[in-house]
């Protein structure tokens, strides 16, 4: 049964873009060949880490989006965990928020449509400010004729 995962990893920032370019073919052809889809793959470029991570402060971040089944999953983490260059790695299963996501959204279209318009509101009165003021005056000590 196939599944949509995405698949972030970090590479370290001493690679050259091409090994890293070379790294991610790599990656994506564990996908096709094991029967899975690369739907995405999103270089996000090179930023700082949270905390150091074998001893790098910063690392170029890629994301890929991949539509398979478990064992394809489980052989793409193998060759992560062991590719050197790869710092740090996290795969996670999308599909199940992609279809809360997809009815969320179905419901507030079916809310959107069915509720009629709300009418402007209607400003107060001017009359109503005189018992606040009122009662301002009498915390104060003061006397007040209220003209109502």
């Amino acid at each position: 049964m196939s599944r949509v995962y995405e698949v972030m990893f970090i590479v370290r920032p001493d690679v050259a873009e091409e090994d890293a370019d070379k790294l991610i073919a790599g990656f994506s052809d564990t996908v096709t060949k094991g029967g899975g889809v690369v739907k995405t793959v999103e270089k996000m470029g090179r930023r700082k880490l949270a905390y150091m991570v074998r001893k790098f402060n910063d690392g170029n971040y890629v994301l890929l989006t991949i539509e398979a089944n478990g064992a394809v999953v489980l052989e793409l983490e193998r060759r992560l965990r062991v590719t050197e260059p790869v710092i740090k790695f996290i795969t996670v299963r999308i599909d199940e928020e992609e279809k809360r996501l997809a009815k969320v959204k179905a419901l507030r279209g079916v809310r959107r449509s069915s509720m009629p318009a709300v009418a402007a509101p209607v400003a107060a009165p001017v009359a109503a400010a005189v018992p606040v003021v009122a009662a301002e005056a009498a915390e104060a000590g003061e006397a007040v004729q209220a003209s109502v």
